[in-house]
């Protein structure tokens, strides 16, 4: 039997209706029959099978359904009308991506679909990188009458996970005999749905002698949303780089949260990777484990510790500048050497210093700092060069980093910007934002810190906690005589980007998962900052849709990242806008200053 899928999903990430049509019910259902190739019919002597909304009907009386993928998501699920024919065991063969908080909503659906309509579910998903920016996360799962029996793990090395469950189907049979609605339903269904049976010499279960103890009703694990941060990136940098064929990674490291969290994901890697290889030795993590380390001619290698193998694969280094401070510099050696990498820290002033003789040389000008008199497009060019010039040293030491090291092969170059500087277009084009991969691309600044503070009680990196406490900077300018002797950079990333990443969370959010424009989501922030005037509510929506809508050209070319958040900014395939806007809103802040005029002539301090 050949059971073709009804409803395609075509919003987010997919696009299947680009390849493929759903099939649509016949109005007079005749059974479709479909040829099968000739290698099918010689092995298993069937020369054709049936096509359609059908199930199995087995020799023992058992029924067996399926729905696929998006059907369970939607409105009228295919599991509604199996059920209400009567169909018993239902499965899902899934290709579910990995999202922050999703699998609450997921495991929600296969609960009530068995609460409301009994049965067994059988749900199974992919479990890896799909060789973009999607991890399927696997964490297949057994529900009956709505409870879990068995569940696999959500994030993990191996590839594939067998669960297993016993079941007694009069359990199922009871349930709905209990529901009197269910079997009024079922009876109307007999005469209007176009479900058929396809009969099938086969017995699933067993009805004599003793038979085995049911599986009883489990605890279920549901990761927190900073555990989710680190291990699903865990996992899909892990099948990048065992299937790119690189001999690492290479991370530029400058002591701040961003890049220290891409370095705490990279360590979460190595000890899931170090702990399966030492289970088995013999199995097939430790076989890749050896490939990507250059260790295929020993067969039993495998690594003595998480941080022998980050030796092997991670490359961090700290690029530092005249106005680079001490304390970011101590914090980026310090947990280099928590995690095992190989680390250097070097200046790259004498490339600035070149790159600036080059344009004076041509031009006769000498640009400066805007604390040093220069003007504000001085301080920007000389604030972005040093980034760019990162981004270009980074590439170099990833080529010849392996080759220092009497290596062979390449490292892929890491990238650490968040989602919330992406939204807010705060990161210089082609710096260190620009890179191979990108494991936090599409995840908050908020949601990052969680995860250090987590990882840092998980892993035991006590140099984590001290990055949460330090305050984000870029330091790309010159630093004040308070900034020097170890202590903090007096240059912050909210005070330069006029907002908090507190708040480019609610714009974000409201933006893409609610839906609003600037007028929406000046109405809609009214209601929610009430300790706001209506005036500064419009103020801070106003700066950040100029903002997002004058750097949007920069999601064009954005690095490839992990897709974490439902409201990345992603122009690849999730988030699909225009590059070049009216920056001016000219309808919409207009349309704001009414409102803004209109509650505050009225006295009012919010919209509620």
């Amino acid at each position: 039997m050949i059971r073709p899928k009804t409803s395609l999903a075509d919003s987010g990430n997919y696009r299947e209706s680009r390849y493929f049509t759903a099939y649509q019910t016949p109005t007079e259902y005749e059974q479709d029959q479909i040829q099968l190739p000739a290698f099918w019919a010689n092995k298993f002597g069937q020369k054709v099978a049936p096509f359609g909304v059908m199930f199995l009907q087995c020799a023992d009386g058992t029924t067996i359904g399926c729905e696929s993928c998006e059907e369970l998501w939607t409105p009228q699920s295919a599991h509604i009308d199996l059920a209400l024919t009567g169909v018993e065991i239902i499965g899902n063969g899934s290709g579910s991506h990995h999202e922050l908080r999703k699998l609450n909503a997921r495991l929600g659906l296969m609960i009530s679909a068995t609460q409301k309509c009994g049965g067994l579910y059988l749900y199974a998903n992919q479990r890896g990188c799909d060789g973009g920016r999607l991890y399927y996360d696997g964490c297949a799962m057994i529900v009956c009458n709505g409870m879990v029996l068995a569940q696999a793990k959500q994030f993990d090395v191996e590839e594939v996970q067998t669960i297993v469950a016993t079941v007694d189907l009069d359990d199922v049979r009871s349930y709905r005999a209990s529901i009197p609605s269910f079997g009024i339903q079922a009876a109307k269904a007999r005469h209007s749905l176009k479900v058929q049976a396809v009969l099938c010499d086969i017995q699933v279960g067993t009805r004599s002698g003793v038979l085995p103890l049911p599986t009883g009703e489990i605890k279920l694990k549901i990761h927190s949303p900073q555990e989710e941060c680190c291990l699903g990136p865990s996992c899909w940098l892990w099948d990048f780089l065992r299937r790119s064929g690189a001999a690492g990674y290479f991370l530029p490291l400058s002591g701040g949260a961003d890049s220290a969290s891409v370095a705490m994901i990279v360590g979460a890697m190595t000890i899931m990777v170090t702990e399966a290889a030492q289970k088995d030795p013999s199995g097939y993590v430790a076989s890749e484990c050896r490939k990507v380390c250059r260790k295929k001619d020993d067969p039993l290698w495998v690594p003595a510790s998480p941080q022998d193998f980050a030796n092997y694969v991670l490359h961090t280094t700290y690029m530092g500048t005249e106005n680079s401070s001490m304390a970011t510099e101590s914090r980026a050696k310090r947990l280099g050497e928590v995690l095992g990498s190989y680390h250097h820290s070097i200046k790259i002033d004498a490339a600035i210093s070149a790159m600036i003789k080059i344009f004076s040389l041509a031009t006769g000008k000498i640009p400066n700092f805007s604390s040093r008199g220069g003007t504000n497009s001085e301080d920007l060019a000389l604030q972005n060069i040093q980034a760019r010039i990162r981004m270009v040293t980074a590439y170099l030491f990833a080529q010849l980093l392996p080759w220092v090291r009497g290596r062979e092969g390449f490292l892929l170059v890491l990238a650490s910007a968040n989602v919330d500087e992406g939204l807010r277009g705060y990161m210089t084009k082609y710096d260190c934002s620009a890179a191979d991969l990108n494991p936090i691309g599409a995840i908050s600044k908020g949601d990052l810190k969680l995860m250090l503070l987590w990882g840092a009680k998980e892993f035991n990196y006590e140099v984590l906690s001290e990055i949460v406490d330090a305050p984000p900077t870029a330091e790309l300018r010159p630093m004040t005589d308070g900034d020097k002797e170890g202590k903090e950079h007096s240059q912050t990333d909210e005070e330069d980007m006029g907002m908090s990443y507190e708040e480019l969370g609610h714009f974000g959010r409201l933006r893409k998962i609610s839906r609003c424009g600037p007028v929406s989501m000046f109405r809609k922030l009214c209601a929610t900052w009430q300790h706001l005037s209506p005036t500064e509510v419009a103020e801070k929506v106003k700066r950040f849709f100029y903002y997002y809508s004058v750097n949007r050209h920069k999601m064009c070319i954005i690095t490839p990242s992990y897709h974490a958040e439902a409201y990345s900014p992603d122009d690849n395939r999730f988030d699909l806008r225009q590059f070049v806007y009216n920056t001016k809103w000219t309808r919409q802040f207009n349309s704001i200053d009414e409102i803004v005029a209109d509650m505050e002539a009225e006295g009012q301090l919010c919209l509620n």
